[in-house]
C-alpha cells in the first residue's frame, strides 16, 4: 500500500515535466548530445560506420496512469508497397470508350459561312429583291463550316447537280477559345 501511494506521488511529479522525464526513462542517459552530433556528422559524411549503436529498449516498467498532457504512443505504420501503375497501350480499341451510335440521333445545328458584312439598319432596310450584299471574302476563299456556333473546318463551294455543296479541306484543331477581355 505505501509503495502504491508513493508510486502516485511520483507520478504527480512525472506529470510536471513529462517529456524530459519519459526522455530519460526511454534512453536511459545512454544518449549524449555528443552521440549525438557525432552521428549527424558521421551520417553526412557518409560513414554509417561510425554511428554509435543503438539503444536497446528497456523493459516495460509499471507506468502511473497516462495523464492528459503525456504524449500518446502511436501505433507503428504499416508496412510501405511500392506503386505500379498500369500499363496502357498506345492506341486505344474503337469500343474502349462505349457505343458511339448512342449519340447518332443528337441534333446539331451546322451552318456554312460564306462571308460576313456589317451594314447600318437604313441600309439594311432598303434592302429588296435585286439588291447586292457585299462579303469579307473573295470568290474562292475557303468557307467556314461552323457546328453549335464552333468552327471546325474550312472547305470549298461546289454546285453539284444544281445544289450548293461544301468540301471540306481542313479540318481545325480543338484549341480552347482564349477569353477576350
Amino acid at each position: 500500500m505505501a509503495a502504491m501511494i508513493q508510486k502516485e506521488q511520483d507520478g504527480a511529479a512525472d506529470t510536471q515535466n513529462p517529456p524530459a522525464d519519459l526522455l530519460a526513462e526511454a534512453t536511459d542517459g545512454a544518449v549524449q548530445s555528443d552521440d549525438v552530433e557525432a552521428a549527424m556528422a558521421a551520417m553526412l559524411e557518409g560513414e554509417p560506420d561510425a554511428a554509435p549503436p543503438p539503444v536497446e529498449p528497456q523493459p516495460a516498467q509499471a507506468s502511473p496512469p497516462s495523464a492528459p498532457n503525456a504524449p500518446q504512443q502511436t501505433p507503428p505504420a504499416p508496412p510501405v508497397e511500392p506503386f505500379n501503375a498500369p500499363q496502357f497501350d498506345a492506341a486505344t480499341p474503337a469500343g474502349a470508350f462505349g457505343d458511339i451510335s448512342l449519340l447518332d440521333d443528337v441534333d446539331l445545328d451546322v451552318r456554312i459561312e460564306l462571308g460576313r458584312t456589317e451594314m447600318y439598319i437604313e441600309d439594311v432596310l432598303r434592302l429588296g429583291p435585286g439588291s447586292v450584299v457585299e462579303l469579307d471574302k473573295l470568290a474562292g476563299d475557303p468557307v467556314d463550316i461552323l457546328v453549335n456556333d464552333r468552327l471546325v473546318a474550312r472547305g470549298e463551294v461546289l454546285v453539284l447537280n444544281d445544289n450548293f455543296c461544301v468540301r471540306i479541306n481542313d479540318i481545325v484543331s480543338q484549341v480552347p477559345e482564349e477569353e477576350e477581355a
